[in-house]
C-alpha cells in the first residue's frame, strides 16, 4: 500500500527530470547556434573590413601614381618651356644673321650696280655716281657699330634716316642709334631714341625690339619699375612677338 502512495509522486518527480534535461540540451543547442551565426558575423565583418582596407590601399596607390605622374608633368611642363626659350632666342639670332646677310647682299648690290644712265647737271655726274644707297649706307655703319666705332656708326645711321626715311630698314637703323648712345652710357639719350623707335614705327617688329633693349637697359642700371612698365607694355602691345615671350619669362623673376 504505502507503495503504491507514492507512486504518482515519482512519477511526476521522474517527469520533472526528464524536462529539465530536454530544456538544457535545447539551451545547448540554442548555445551553438548562436556561436555558429556569431563566428558568421564575424568573418563577415573580417572579409568587409579586409575589403575595405584593400580599397584603401588601392586608392591611396592611386593617389601616389597620378601624384608621380604630376610631379612629371610639372617637370616636363617647365623643360619644354626652357627649351622652347632657348629655341625663341637661337631664331631670334639666326633671325638677326639672316637679316644682316639680306643687307649686305643689298649693299654689295647696290655697289655693283651701273650708274643711271641720261643727262645730268654739269658737276653733278661723278657725285651722282658716288652716292651711296641706302643698303651700302646702312652695312657701312653696322660695320663701324661692330668695329667700336659708335660714334662714326651713329653717323652713317642718321645720314641713312635722313636721306632714306622711307627705307624698309629705318626702325632698324633707329635702333642701332640708340644702341651707340647705350654704348656710350648715355641711357637718357637712348632710351629717347627707343622711345621714338615705337613712336614711328608702332607696327615695326623692331618697335617691339626697341622696348626689350630698353626693358634690358633700365634693368641693368637699377630701374626695376621702369623696366617691368616696358616688359609688361610688350605683352600688352606686341603678345606675339618673340621678345614677348622673353619679357613674360623675365616678368615672373623681375620684382615688383
Amino acid at each position: 500500500m504505502r507503495g503504491s502512495r507514492f507512486a504518482p509522486f515519482a512519477a511526476l518527480v521522474l517527469a520533472g527530470c526528464l524536462a529539465s534535461k530536454t530544456d538544457i540540451a535545447m539551451l545547448q543547442t540554442d548555445l551553438q547556434t548562436m556561436r555558429a551565426e556569431s563566428a558568421r558575423g564575424d568573418s563577415a565583418r573580417r572579409a568587409q573590413a579586409d575589403q575595405l582596407l584593400a580599397q584603401i590601399t588601392r586608392a591611396n596607390d592611386s593617389v601616389r601614381a597620378i601624384s608621380t605622374r604630376l610631379a612629371k608633368l610639372q617637370g616636363d611642363v617647365a623643360n619644354d618651356h626652357y627649351q622652347m626659350s632657348r629655341e625663341i632666342i637661337q631664331l631670334q639670332e639666326l633671325s638677326g644673321q639672316s637679316t644682316r646677310r639680306l643687307q649686305e647682299l643689298r649693299g654689295a648690290l647696290e655697289e655693283r650696280a651701273p650708274a643711271a644712265t641720261g643727262p645730268a647737271a654739269p658737276g653733278d655726274s661723278t657725285t651722282a655716281a658716288a652716292a651711296p644707297g641706302p643698303g651700302q649706307l646702312f652695312q657701312s655703319s653696322l660695320d663701324q657699330l661692330r668695329r667700336g666705332s659708335v660714334g662714326v656708326a651713329r653717323g652713317g645711321f642718321e645720314e641713312l634716316l635722313r636721306t632714306y626715311p622711307t627705307y624698309e630698314d629705318a626702325p632698324e637703323a633707329m635702333v642701332y642709334i640708340a644702341e651707340t648712345y647705350a654704348a656710350e652710357r648715355n641711357q637718357v639719350a637712348a632710351d629717347s631714341v627707343y622711345g621714338l623707335v615705337v613712336q614711328r614705327y608702332p607696327r615695326s617688329p623692331k618697335a617691339a625690339t626697341a622696348l626689350y633693349k630698353r626693358a634690358q637697359m633700365l634693368r641693368s642700371a637699377g630701374q626695376g619699375a621702369a623696366a617691368r612698365a616696358a616688359l609688361e607694355r610688350i605683352v600688352r602691345e606686341y603678345p606675339r612677338s618673340d621678345e614677348a615671350a622673353l619679357a613674360r619669362e623675365q616678368l615672373r623673376t623681375l620684382g615688383r
